[in-house]
């Protein structure tokens, strides 16, 4: 059977240390761009952003960054993304960005469209929201990165950490739809990480007319595209599952719609 199109496993990193390369191109799309990078002691990373805004999420190791002309100075510090809030690197469009690793660093650089209105800022973990969402086997730990409260011009960023043989974005919930204030268009990446690594989650991607309708085991650093549709997330036992999400569209707020199907257990909780 081939591989679904929405799963999108690391390759060997290049010469810059980059294992995912997610581009509106290569996805399909419109809006979002996503990349990781494996940075070794001393690596440096350095982008001009163009017409994209980035937020440059550590999600282990310290690095020394700067961004639209500003060292500020090293950030990071997390042995993995399981560990809690972590640091990221908020770069404008039309500056540039750098990030020079201080020991083994995993970075995400997350992208979308932008004009460049906002200045460069380093986001803390003090700074980082967090929350629990849902009870019993649909609670989950969510990580406010760049909530549609934050500033940015197009980028939402969040992590979220699901417990072993739990649900996450559940009930099934989709925003493929430019219909405010009930529902926004947002495309959105999934960057998986399991604890411990040899293990593996399920995601279903589907729509209403099922026109789209992909169910895919993904395994540790493997990414999933949502191009569209209800995209819930399951961690199988013995396995806690941590992802990195990106989202993007024409505006940036997040309004969801729940599948009808599945919606009456939240009027039970």
């Amino acid at each position: 059977m081939a591989a679904s199109p929405l799963l999108v496993r690391p390759s060997a990193p290049d010469a810059d240390g980059r294992v995912h390369a997610v581009t509106p191109e290569s996805a399909g799309w419109t809006y979002v761009g996503f990349e990781v990078f494996d940075l070794g002691a001393g690596q440096r990373l350095a982008r001009d952003t163009g017409d994209r805004e980035a937020c440059v999420v550590v999600l282990s190791g310290t690095a020394r960054a700067s961004a639209g002309g500003h060292d500020f100075g090293t950030i990071g510090g997390r042995r993995g993304a399981f560990e809690g809030p972590g640091w990221s690197l908020y770069a404008p469009a039309r500056s540039s960005f750098a990030i020079v690793a201080e020991g083994p660093c995993e970075v995400a650089v997350c992208r979308a469209p932008a004009e460049g209105r906002l200045p460069a800022r380093v986001i803390p973990p003090g700074a980082v929201g967090q929350e629990t969402r849902g009870t019993g086997t649909n609670m989950r730990h969510v990580r406010n990165i760049l909530p549609d409260t934050a500033e940015a011009e197009s980028l939402l960023v969040v992590e979220v950490v699901t417990p072993a043989g739990h649900w996450s974005s559940y009930p099934p919930h989709k925003h493929d739809r430019d219909a405010l204030p009930a529902e926004s268009l947002l495309e959105e990446t999934y960057y998986h990480r399991l604890d411990p690594p040899q293990g593996y989650g399920v995601q279903r991607v589907y729509t209403d007319d099922r026109s789209l309708d992909e169910t895919v085991s993904f395994a540790d650093r493997d990414v999933v595209l949502v191009p569209r549709g209800y995209h819930p997330v399951g961690a199988p036992h013995g396995y806690d599952l941590f992802y990195l999400n990106v989202m993007a569209g024409p505006k940036r707020i997040w309004r969801f719609h729940n599948d009808p199907a599945h919606e009456w257990m939240l009027r039970e909780a």
